[in-house]
């Protein structure tokens, strides 16, 4: 079984009367374990119906993710820390699914204009009092998320967003993803592993509790290793991983299982290797995820979970 983390820091940006709230909110996120099995529903703005209609190279979308609302359904029988999408989403289903604790992802773009036209540019969609009315109607908001762009020539605007973000977040006792990409024509390399470790730490300055990051690549050595460095630059913020385009899902469990056990990484926030298979497959997809992250297991024992030979529940 995994090790479990009975101190949460308490960021001092927190009024005392929401400590309870957050500590609450962390701790349905991660279980207890320090750990977050976040699954990741942003995307229908980030990639448009890129991933959620046709084909892949590892096969085809199941036809159960046009729908939106397949996103809803996983994240309610699947075994996740939280569900991350945009608000007006979260507004429209949630209250067929009040029992998913929600992440509202506040800012997002799509991928029409490429870097060769111009650096990414993200501005908020709606405010932290925003997202918090869906709280006071009665949906289980544990979170928000933000995206950054370091190296984009919007990066001081982009910083300042996230910045406020973490601290009106925390007055209200959520916690923050920060989404932190180096993009742009200033970044010759997105996943070089210092550039990466030291978008940990912008991650950490700003504020955040987790930082989502893109995994490195490396020419020699071990990337589970080369990851270290940016674990240790996030310090008390929790780095977590993004899923990255669907892939074998042994392959997929053996990579986070390294990243959370070797590199010392606090989960993974993944999306398109849950949602686009048919809704029975991704639900055992989550439950596999969470018994690697949640529960320690070994990646041949979550591999028989996604299988359907051995169960994951909490």
């Amino acid at each position: 079984m995994a090790t479990q983390t009975t101190t949460i820091h308490v960021p001092a940006d927190v009024p005392a009367s929401m400590v309870g709230t957050y500590v609450a909110n962390m701790r349905t996120v991660t279980r207890d374990t320090g750990r977050i099995a976040l699954f990741a529903g942003d995307q229908k703005v980030e990639h448009l119906n890129d991933d959620f209609y046709g084909a892949t190279k590892h096969g085809p979308i199941a036809a159960d993710d046009a729908d939106p609302e397949h996103l809803f359904r996983i994240a309610d029988q699947g075994v996740v820390g939280c569900f991350a999408s945009q608000l007006g989403l979260v507004a429209r289903y949630g209250p067929d699914y009040k029992n998913v604790p929600y992440l509202v992802k506040v800012n997002s773009k799509t991928h029409l204009i490429a870097t060769s036209q111009g650096d990414p540019r993200s501005l908020p969609w709606v405010t932290i009092q925003q997202v918090v009315s869906l709280r006071d109607a009665g949906l289980k908001i544990v979170g928000v998320g933000y995206t950054v762009y370091p190296g984009s020539e919007f990066e001081s605007e982009q910083m300042a967003g996230a910045a406020q973000l973490c601290y009106e977040a925390h007055r209200e006792g959520l916690i923050v993803v920060l989404w932190v990409y180096p993009r742009g024509a200033a970044v010759p390399n997105e996943r070089d592993p210092h550039l990466i470790a030291g978008c940990a730490g912008v991650a950490a300055t700003l504020g955040a509790d987790f930082c989502k990051v893109n995994y490195p690549k490396v020419t020699e050595g071990s990337v589970a290793e080369a990851f270290r460095e940016a674990v240790a630059a996030a310090g008390r913020t929790r780095l977590i991983t993004a899923g990255g385009e669907g892939t074998g899902v042994e392959d997929f469990l053996q990579t986070l299982h390294d990243q959370i056990f070797i590199s010392g990484a606090s989960g993974s926030a993944t999306g398109r290797n849950i949602h686009q298979k048919p809704l029975a497959e991704a639900v055992r997809m989550t439950q596999a995820i969470s018994a690697i992250t949640y529960g320690g297991w070994s990646v041949e024992d979550a591999v028989a979970v996604y299988e359907g030979r051995r169960e994951f529940s909490m």
